[in-house]
Parts: structure tokens; C-alpha cells; sequence
């Protein structure tokens, strides 16, 4: 069993899809974070169990959902159906079968538009950053598999959009081993809270200097 953390705020119109791809042997935890188009109750009557994360925040979501999971492997995917959840079991394989500590996703555009420039931009100097710390990746990790337990002992404290980048940076410091795999991103569903604007992009890329910084 896999634990499939979806942090969620107002995803309504994604929900059907999203869960609609929900593989055998994963579990949909959809971590509602303040929505106010009825996203829980979507969620819910479509089979995933929610969870209510009560500080704002991609991170809070994140966490709230990591410490409300019970399987052993979680995974973490972005609810507004940019991604398949069917990518879910072959990203997890490595960390399943002991080859890897940290299974992510590169995300590959299937379509114009699916992922705006500066947002593009702003993922490969941050990426960069990361391959000096030595983890061989092409992205910051918007996808991201890894042992329950494990992922807990990291002692995460961002709370904001600087979480996939934390991750990244402490399995670098803690000598995990982290493998890249390349996944399809679709254009999402309604407009993204983060790199759907230049300003949003940009408060993004400060809190991620702020993880770096520490």
C-alpha cells in the first residue's frame, strides 16, 4: 500500500479526474487546506480520505498529510491534475525495492502551456543548486516518494513552498539515495496559486532561498 498525499485548496473541478486515476494498491489522502468550493466533501464521495491541515500553506498540507499516513511508502502529487496518480507505483518501485531512499518526478510537458516560463526558469537554477549538494536531478520535486518513516525523521520545519526543496536538501545532507524519473505534466486545472502568476512564481523562489539558506 501506498499513501498518496494530495494537499488541496479549492480543487474541486480536478478532484473527478484525479481520483479517477487512483491505482490499485494506493490510497488518496487528500489534505484539505482551507477550500471553500467543497472540495472535502468532493473528495470524500469519491473515496479518499480527507485530512484537514489547519495552518495555510503547500507545506503545512504536505506535512499534515505525511503525519496522517500509515503505509509505508507516501508519495506526494499535486491535486490540481498535472499528473496521473497511475505514475505513482513505477515512480515508488525503486524505494520499494531498496534501490532508492527517494524516488522523484521530472516533470515533461505533454502540452504548450503546461508549465510557464518563468516558472521553468526558476526550477532550473534551483535544480542546479540542488546538483551541487549532489543529488542528480533536473528538478525540485514536485513528485516525490519515500519511506513514512524516513520522511518523518527528516524533521522538515518549512511549512510553505520551500517543502519539496527541504526534502531534497536534507536527503542530500543525510546521504539518501535519490534516483529521477521522468513523469507527464499536463497543463492543470484552473489557474495555479503558484506559478500560474510571475508574483506567485517569485514568492516561491524566496521561500526556496530560504530553505537554501539554511
Amino acid at each position: 500500500m501506498i499513501d498518496i498525499v494530495l494537499p488541496c485548496l479549492d480543487e474541486a473541478a480536478a478532484l473527478p479526474h484525479v481520483l479517477g486515476d487512483l491505482p490499485d494498491g494506493t490510497r488518496a489522502l487528500v489534505v484539505d487546506n482551507g477550500s471553500t468550493d467543497g472540495s472535502p466533501q468532493i473528495a470524500r464521495s469519491l473515496g479518499a480520505h480527507v485530512v484537514t491541515a489547519t495552518q495555510r500553506g503547500y507545506g503545512a498540507a504536505c506535512h499534515a498529510g505525511l503525519m496522517a499516513a500509515t503505509a509505508d511508502l507516501v508519495a506526494f502529487v499535486d491535486c490540481d491534475g498535472s499528473f496521473d496518480l497511475s505514475i505513482v507505483p513505477a515512480l515508488a518501485a525503486p524505494v520499494l525495492d531498496g534501490s532508492a531512499d527517494l524516488a522523484v518526478g521530472r516533470r515533461r510537458p505533454v502540452a504548450r502551456g503546461a508549465w510557464p516560463a518563468h516558472a521553468r526558469l526558476a526550477n532550473g537554477v534551483l535544480s542546479w543548486r540542488l546538483r551541487t549538494l549532489g543529488l542528480p536531478v533536473h528538478d525540485v520535486g514536485a513528485v516525490r516518494v519515500g519511506r513514512r518513516t524516513a520522511l518523518i525523521d527528516l524533521a522538515q520545519i518549512d511549512r510553505r513552498s520551500g517543502y519539496p526543496l527541504e526534502t531534497m536538501v536534507l536527503a542530500a545532507k543525510a546521504g539518501w539515495r535519490v534516483v529521477e524519473t521522468d513523469v507527464d505534466y499536463h497543463p492543470r486545472h484552473g489557474r495555479s496559486k503558484v506559478t500560474g502568476t510571475v508574483r506567485g512564481t517569485v514568492q516561491a523562489m524566496r521561500d526556496m532561498t530560504v530553505v537554501l539558506a539554511r
